[in-house]
């Protein structure tokens, strides 16, 4: 009897095991392809989004990429413009950053007075987007602005032209401080010597664009580390399109419980909110 019971609790155990493996193997084919969870570790997109918001970010809507390769599945959609996506940090990958796309491959980009303009068309700020700082007029030029030795400021920003797969662009002295990082990153050795552009040891006039790029600001306009600083997002460093807040707490507060009993850290109310 007790031998028969000692097989029996062997099976069970081998169930519970291959049970779990399964399970496990799941939640990474999932996490790989479908959704993942992600935290949002600053503030450049409140009010939107807060410090402590814990998202879902939906990884199949774009296309999950197999992991270790640039090889894309197939996608629902293209980025759209106004889509909060998180990404790649194209200056160093190993970190996550979450933005609003605001520009397509190929459309044109202004800012006038803070105000956004995309193919020459206003753009309505987002509901809950905010500025916290002093404007800056025209013409007053700011070093931490991308492209450098531009006249752009984070208030007055543009034209420029966001590329898209396809583009033959111009390559000389004024072109070069736009199109260098694009082109490092597409795999070319490139510099610039005597005003000439030369790629992989070669002078060249023009250069042709290799993958599609967006443009992403926070909407915490005066403080977001944001495409006006850092340049265009390449699509492949897309990961996927914030979902809903699952959970939400202010890194801030203590998590010691207030005097009716509830955590004082949690925000409950932000728990379910859907991304927009």
């Amino acid at each position: 009897m007790n031998k028969q019971n000692g097989i029996n609790d062997k099976g069970k155990s081998r169930e519970w095991f291959e049970a779990l493996i399964i399970a496990a193997l799941v939640a990474t084919v999932l996490r790989l392809f479908v959704v993942e969870s992600y935290r949002i570790p600053t503030g450049s997109m409140e009010r939107t989004l807060l410090a402590g918001d814990f998202l879902f970010v939906n990884k199949y809507v774009y296309g999950p990429k197999v992991p270790f390769t640039e090889i894309r599945l197939p996608k629902v959609h293209d980025v759209q413009r106004g889509e909060i996506i998180v990404f790649k940090f194209p200056k160093d990958r190993s970190l996550n950053y979450i933005k609003r796309c605001v520009a397509l491959p190929g459309d044109m980009l202004e800012i006038r007075q803070r105000r956004l303009f995309i193919n020459g068309e206003a753009v309505q700020l987002p509901q809950r987007a905010q500025f916290i700082g002093n404007e800056m007029p025209p013409g007053l030029a700011d070093f931490q602005i991308f492209p450098g030795l531009s006249d752009f400021n984070k208030d007055n920003y543009g034209p420029i032209r966001v590329p898209r797969k396809g583009d033959v662009v111009k390559l000389n002295q004024a072109t070069f401080p736009l199109y260098r990082d694009l082109m490092a990153d597409e795999g070319h050795d490139v510099g610039m010597i005597g005003g000439r552009v030369y790629v992989d040891g070669m002078s060249q006039a023009t250069y042709t664009v290799a993958k599609n790029y967006y443009f992403a600001m926070g909407d915490n306009r005066d403080n977001s580390l944001d495409s006006r600083y850092w340049g265009f997002l390449p699509e492949t460093d897309v990961v996927g399109q914030a979902l809903m807040v699952y959970w939400s707490w202010d890194p801030d507060l203590s998590l010691l419980t207030d005097p009716v009993g509830k955590i004082a850290s949690i925000r409950w109310g932000r728990t379910g909110l859907v991304v927009h």
